[in-house]
């Protein structure tokens, strides 16, 4: 990235798309063309594009290429997921939890408006659900559990595994939101125990507007739109082929190098929150310890608006997890369902980076950040 713009630490809200990606795209933007749908070589090239977008996507899961659906990004994929179960199951319970993303709470809300019953369970001081309470939460009746993977705010893992355990014991399904673990830690399908998992191209370095959700071989599920028999039946209309070849792209990069950027980013997130405490006494971590995404560190900073801190530091693109409404601020939802005081909440500012984040640019991140903080608090 360019060194005279903004250091770029919003990795989790979307990433740069990778060089090898859009090369992966740019065929299917001029000359190959072709609806997949078409018999023709024009249309078996793109046919061929998205076949081969569909293993490296597997690949990268650890499931069968004909598991993948792809979609037009990880909201369509948890819609999908959640409305799909839910329109095919005689059962009317829904479990998730307190934490979601709107992508997943607000499906569950539109069920709970039409006569399903919604269970969300809590968290504790670290953003995480209890395995060992999920099974209380299951019964005979309960159509399907969705739990995000990773935390979008503040990077705490869920024991899906577990919850998963649980689920299937009272013979209910499960599906994650993974859109933000994928492409940062290992995700395979077996180990986690799911039915269903969704992704989004623009969270692993591809590109925005597409997707995909794994459904398990002998999974039943509705499709929100109907047309023609594209995607298995379950997502209709012609393919987004060059982003689907994108998605698969940044897949097969992901696969490549997985553990060694895992932990550079690793090592650079920790030495980010070494440097910050050092210059930020009474410096807070939102979010697990240990279980948590090897690149996002959500910080509260005392006594000031982690706003207010941003707005001192325009060399840094970041975020809060606050709400502003016509000139007030809401505390992230998902930090006060954790237990965390409004006032610690209003200062917690989400530092994510990724592929692009140098040591050095880290080190006037963190000078920046001290500075806007010592400016305002």
């Amino acid at each position: 990235m360019d060194n005279e713009a903004p250091i770029y630490l919003d990795h989790n809200a979307t990433t740069p798309v990778l060089p090898e990606v859009v090369a992966a795209m740019m065929p299917y933007l001029g000359d190959h063309f072709g609806n997949p749908s078409s018999g023709h070589v024009y249309g078996r090239r793109a046919h061929n594009a998205i076949e081969r977008a569909r293993e490296q996507v597997a690949s990268l899961l650890g499931c069968q290429p004909d598991e993948i659906v792809f979609t037009s990004g990880g909201t369509e994929a948890n819609n999908l997921a959640i409305r799909g179960v839910a329109e095919t199951s005689p059962r009317r319970h829904i479990v998730t939890s307190i934490v979601e993303h709107p992508a997943t709470a607000q499906p569950c809300a539109y069920l709970e408006r039409h006569g399903f019953q919604v269970a969300r369970m809590p968290v504790d001081g670290n953003g995480q659900v209890q395995a060992d309470e999920a099974a209380s939460f299951v019964h005979g009746d309960t159509a399907l559990v969705t739990v995000m993977l990773a935390q979008n705010e503040t990077g705490t893992l869920m024991p899906i595994r577990e919850i998963a355990r649980a689920a299937h014991e009272q013979r209910a399904l499960m599906h994650t939101d993974a859109a933000q673990a994928v492409g940062k830690i290992p995700v395979r399908v077996d180990d986690l125990g799911v039915d269903l998992l969704s992704i989004a191209g623009h969270k692993l370095y591809g590109p925005k507007g597409v997707g995909a959700l794994y459904v398990r071989r002998g999974t039943t599920l509705a499709p929100l739109v109907l047309g023609a028999g594209h995607e298995r039946g379950l997502r209709p209309g012609t393919e987004n082929v060059a982003s689907i070849a994108g998605l698969g792209a940044a897949c097969e990069r992901a696969r490549q190098d997985l553990e060694t950027e895992s932990a550079r980013e690793r090592a650079l997130r920790d030495e980010l929150f070494q440097q910050l405490s050092v210059g930020v006494p009474g410096l807070r971590l939102n979010g697990h310890p240990t279980e948590r995404l090897p690149n996002t560190l959500n910080v509260s900073f005392p006594g000031t608006r982690g706003s207010a801190v941003l707005a001192a530091a325009p060399e840094i693109a970041a975020s809060t997890g606050s709400a502003c409404h016509e000139g007030s601020e809401t505390p992230s939802a998902v930090l006060l369902a954790m237990g965390v005081e409004n006032a610690v909440a209003l200062g917690a500012v989400r530092l994510s980076i990724g592929r692009s984040t140098t040591r050095d640019r880290l080190a006037q991140a963190i000078q920046a950040l001290v500075r806007a903080y010592r400016a305002v608090a």
